[in-house]
């Protein structure tokens, strides 16, 4: 895939996907009418969240779960949803099967206990370590990390746009429409530098759930006009 190629995109392949984010991600792409593929170390708890998610769904088929390794080969384009603590070896262990593919991180480098602390890894951000780790065959996108997951697993309207940045505007018009198919609205906030910002505003989001008592902070585009999104 080169740089200005948007991929047709039919299965998505979920690593680390077993957390309330990557089961709440899966049951809105299945709904869509993407295959899903949720990964995890260990195959039983991968086939145990593409369960719950499936008992959700008028066609459980769409989903099912594999090894990470499996389900990164499989996916079409794949998705990271892991703590930023198994970042980097996940990156290292699944990277054979990445070529020409986009991969959408949504890691934050969140360091307990300091986690309302804006603490980015040498790289810059963590979407700038996948792209480090993986090279230039694999585009590399940064979205979804100030998403609360609490309204992900059922139908509640998300209100939080989705800040997309990534090494090519093709990648970012793919995760956008993907952003859009799972009932959000999506911004190309350009290049994959600018996912310092998106990735630390996780952790203003996170002190202000605390301060707040509440658990679905995020975060709204003005000015603009609103881009389409699905329901």
């Amino acid at each position: 895939m080169t740089e200005n190629e948007v991929p047709e995109i039919r299965t998505i392949a979920i690593i680390g996907g077993t957390g309330k984010e990557g089961k709440g991600l899966a049951y809105r792409w299945a709904k869509a009418g993407y295959r899903i593929i949720i990964g995890s170390r260990q195959i039983e708890k991968a086939q145990a969240a593409a369960e719950d998610v499936a008992k959700l769904l008028s066609d459980p088929s769409v989903v099912s779960g594999e090894t990470n390794p499996v389900a990164a080969e499989k996916g079409d384009l794949v998705v990271l949803t892991v703590p930023f603590a198994a970042h980097v070896s996940m990156l290292e262990s699944i990277q054979p099967y990445l070529d020409g593919k986009i991969l959408v991180d949504v890691t934050v480098p969140l360091v307990p206990p300091k986690v309302t602390k804006v603490q980015m890894p040498p790289a810059g951000s963590a979407a700038q370590e996948a792209q480090q780790v993986l090279g230039e065959s694999v585009q590399v996108v940064g979205a979804f990390q100030n998403i609360s997951y609490e309204h992900l697993l059922n139908d509640e309207e998300v209100e939080c746009d989705v800040l997309v940045t990534g090494s090519s505007k093709a990648a970012r018009a793919a995760v956008i429409r993907l952003v859009e198919e799972a009932g959000m609205v999506g911004w190309d906030a350009g290049p994959i530098e600018n996912s310092v910002v998106s990735e630390g505003l996780t952790s203003i989001l996170i002190g202000l759930n605390k301060q707040y008592g509440t658990d679905s902070a995020g975060i709204r585009i003005t000015g603009l006009p609103r881009p389409g999104k699905k329901s």
